[in-house]
């Protein structure tokens, strides 16, 4: 294994201390335990965001973090879920009186320990729990469809509705209903190395791929010879439509996400590739993102989201954002 890596025991922390270094007028980072809030308190009568999840997806979530997305972010160790404790500190310190929206990806820890957070939480809450990924019903990560980059959608648009001071309960309708627009699917070339266990997760041939792998290395739908770009597009848009079941004419976003090992110029490749796809099933490219937003430490691949959004969503969706990953 070959990674700028000190203590393998230290790398989160040491991460979250650089991280808040560089953004520091963004960020502010939460120790014992671990946080990540803004850099300025959430303002009165705001209800605020929250987020979180195992590391080595970054820059979610706390690279979201800032106006327009979310208030606090709670980064576990790797691949392992935040803990009660962090998401309880979290909601304490950012919740202005208005309430507190969590934003769940759908993995079993994550659903639990935000569950369990909750307990012992006496402000109003509500939580969106995250679905988009089209490749497996169940795994053993979670019961029932993964939340993986289509997240990110939910994070920017709600964010935005709850910069505009929209309460608690229609910002989790709003939540819900992105997320049940939202499509995603994701193929590997290579497996991820998780720093503790210094070696690849699973081992796939020099002329291997998986479709359907989940942002943390576990299987998909299948494995397979790796075959051109635009046949891989293919599978992966022709599963994400077929279950979106937009109309021709629907308008959409379409995220390009690496997976923290793939360069930019194969992730743009993929984009022309899905685009055309999209044009040839009457679908109209809104809005597009490209680039690692979702990743899965240094593993080579990308996911391709799709959501379906109406001009509201839209104009959400263009609301000004200032993060450490999102600026406009």
């Amino acid at each position: 294994m070959k990674k700028f890596v000190n203590r393998v025991d230290d790398v989160l922390i040491e991460a979250l201390n650089g991280f808040g270094a560089a953004h520091g007028d963004i960020v502010k980072v939460h120790l014992d335990p671990s946080f990540v809030t803004r850099a300025k308190p959430t303002r009165a009568g705001k209800v605020a965001l929250i987020s979180g999840g195992g590391s080595g997806h970054e820059p979610l979530h706390a690279g979201f973090v800032g106006t327009g997305m979310l208030d606090a972010a709670c980064p576990g160790q790797v691949f392992t879920s935040p803990t009660p404790d962090q998401i309880a500190a979290a909601a304490q310190a950012v919740d202005s009186g208005a309430g507190v929206l969590f934003i769940v990806k759908n993995y079993e820890g994550d659903v639990m320990n935000f569950e369990m957070a909750t307990e012992i939480l006496e402000g109003a809450h509500a939580t969106v729990v995250t679905n988009d990924d089209v490749a497996v019903e169940n795994s053993t990560y979670t019961t029932g469809r993964r939340g993986v980059a289509g997240t990110v959608i939910v994070e920017k648009i709600v964010g935005a509705a709850a910069e505009q001071g929209q309460p608690l309960a229609a910002l989790k309708t709003l939540g819900n209903k992105v997320n049940s627009r939202t499509r995603s699917m994701g193929v590997a070339l290579t497996s991820c190395t998780v720093p503790a266990a210094g070696k690849p997760t699973f081992a796939l041939g020099e002329d291997e791929m998986e479709f359907g792998v989940g942002i943390h290395g576990e299987p998909g739908r299948r494995r397979g010879k790796l075959i051109p770009a635009d046949e891989i597009a293919g599978e992966m848009i022709t599963a994400i439509a077929n279950d979106l079941g937009a109309a021709k004419g629907s308008e959409v976003l379409l995220l390009v996400n690496g997976f923290g090992g793939t360069p930019a110029m194969e992730l743009y490749l993929m984009y022309h590739a899905a685009k055309r796809l999209l044009d040839g099933k009457g679908l109209k490219i809104a809005r597009s993102l490209v680039g690692n937003y979702c990743t899965s430490l240094d593993m080579a691949g990308c996911s391709l989201t799709v959501a379906a959004l109406d001009g509201d969503l839209l104009k959400l969706w263009d609301a000004p954002v200032h993060t450490a990953a999102l600026r406009w």
